[in-house]
């Protein structure tokens, strides 16, 4: 029974054998770092970064439950490059644009 399983999912189109597997697998590293950089202080992030990281997010997000086979891997690393890219974003602009007070005022 396990090995079946293990044979179907060696053997399958978005498997371990293709870039469709491990494209998605290197993308949950710039995820990753990017959770690491929410304890990084606003002023050291970067809108380009950020905006690519967000914007690639949400575009590949949404082709990647188009194409086929479904790659839900694909998905979910975009997703999740989306979020923190939205969150360092919001941060980025509130330190930029709002005084302390106002945040308090929007965090409450």
């Amino acid at each position: 029974m396990a090995a079946s399983k293990l044979q179907a999912f060696w053997n399958h189109p978005a498997g371990p054998k293709t870039i469709h597997f491990w494209a998605p697998t290197f993308k949950w590293g710039i995820s990753i770092a990017n959770i690491a950089d929410f304890s990084k202080p606003p002023e050291k992030l970067s809108y380009p970064q950020q905006i690519a990281v967000t914007a690639t997010g949400i575009i590949w997000s949404r082709y990647s439950t188009v194409i086929t086979p479904k790659n839900w891997n694909l998905f979910s690393v975009n997703v999740a490059m989306a979020g923190t890219g939205i969150y360092q974003l919001t941060r980025k602009i509130q330190h930029d644009y709002f005084s302390k007070e106002e945040v308090a005022a929007i965090e409450e």
